[in-house]
């Protein structure tokens, strides 16, 4: 079931996000934010890299633009769910207390959702590359 390159997806978008969660933490840190806020973003990082990474997963050779973007609205549904629980968990005062989350600026965001951009054009070109090699190897 979970062949060879599956598993090498699996490891370079863990990697992608270990990276990246680690490396924004740090880099709030040393910018002055506090540790919540800086834990709040790591934590987004994962939830939004992973999502992405979802669409990606939804076949092992095409993108989700060839198959549709809301070709599966259970797993769209799904998604707008987790965001709007993401938001919550960042900006309600009730869930910052109970998670110890923190509220982060709009510009924040650019470093929570660009490692999950990332993360879908990566993927996203190996499954191309991986199509243009198959192609070429049958003609």
């Amino acid at each position: 079931m979970l062949t060879k390159t599956l598993l090498i997806r699996m490891f370079v978008v863990g990697l992608l996000l270990c990276i990246s969660a680690f490396s924004a933490f740090e880099m709030a840190l040393k910018n002055g934010m506090s540790q919540n806020s800086a834990h709040t973003m790591s934590v987004n990082i994962f939830v939004f890299g992973e999502m992405m990474y979802l669409f990606n997963c939804r076949s092992l050779r095409y993108s989700m633009f060839k198959i549709g973007i809301f070709s599966n609205p259970r797993l769209f549904i799904g998604v707008c769910a987790m965001i709007i629980l993401q938001l919550l968990y960042t900006y309600l005062p009730v869930m910052n207390r109970a998670f110890y989350s923190e509220a982060i600026a709009l510009k924040d965001w650019v470093v929570v959702l660009l490692p999950g951009l990332i993360i879908y054009t990566t993927i996203g070109l190996e499954k191309a590359v991986r199509n243009f090699i198959g192609t070429k190897r049958k003609g």
